[in-house]
C-alpha cells in the first residue's frame, strides 16, 4: 500500500499537483468540457444513430466558459484565452435553434409522438391533433 500512497500523495503533494481554487476550477472546466463526449456517445449508442443531445451544448457552453475564466483571471496565455473566447457563440447558437424547434412542435395526445407545428393529424396514429394548447 506504499506505492499507493506514493502514487497519490508525491512530495507532499494530492497527485504532484500544487493545489488551489483556480486549479479547482480548472480541472472543473475541463470536467465539463471533456463529459460532453460521454453524453453524445451514450446518446448515439442508445438511439443506434449519430446524436447530439441539448446536454452536449449545455455542457460545451459552461466547460468552455469555466475555461475561458480560468485563463483570463488566473493563467493568462493568448493562446488559451483565444481558445474559448469566442467557443460559446456556436453553442448558444444551437441551444436557441433546439429551443425554438422544440416551440414549435406539438405532442399527438393519443401516441405521446411529436409532429411538426402545421400538422393537422399525427403520422404514427392518424389521430387529429389540436393546433392550439398541444405544444410540447
Amino acid at each position: 500500500m506504499d506505492w499507493l500512497k506514493h502514487l497519490l500523495w508525491h512530495g507532499d503533494k494530492f497527485l504532484g499537483v500544487e493545489w488551489s481554487v483556480w486549479k479547482v476550477v480548472g480541472w472543473l472546466g475541463n470536467a465539463a468540457f471533456s463529459s460532453r463526449f460521454f453524453v453524445q456517445w451514450y446518446a448515439t449508442e442508445k438511439k443506434k444513430q449519430v446524436v447530439i443531445p441539448v446536454a452536449f451544448w449545455w455542457l460545451s457552453l459552461v466547460g468552455s466558459l469555466i475555461l475561458l475564466a480560468y485563463a483570463l483571471l488566473h493563467q493568462p496565455d493568448s493562446v488559451f484565452i483565444l481558445a474559448y473566447a469566442f467557443a460559446w457563440i456556436p453553442y448558444i447558437r444551437n441551444l436557441v435553434i433546439h429551443y425554438r424547434h422544440l416551440k414549435e412542435q406539438q405532442k399527438c395526445s393519443k401516441c405521446e409522438a411529436v409532429s411538426p407545428r402545421a400538422a393537422n393529424y399525427c403520422a404514427s396514429c392518424g389521430t387529429k391533433l389540436r393546433a392550439e394548447g398541444s405544444v410540447l
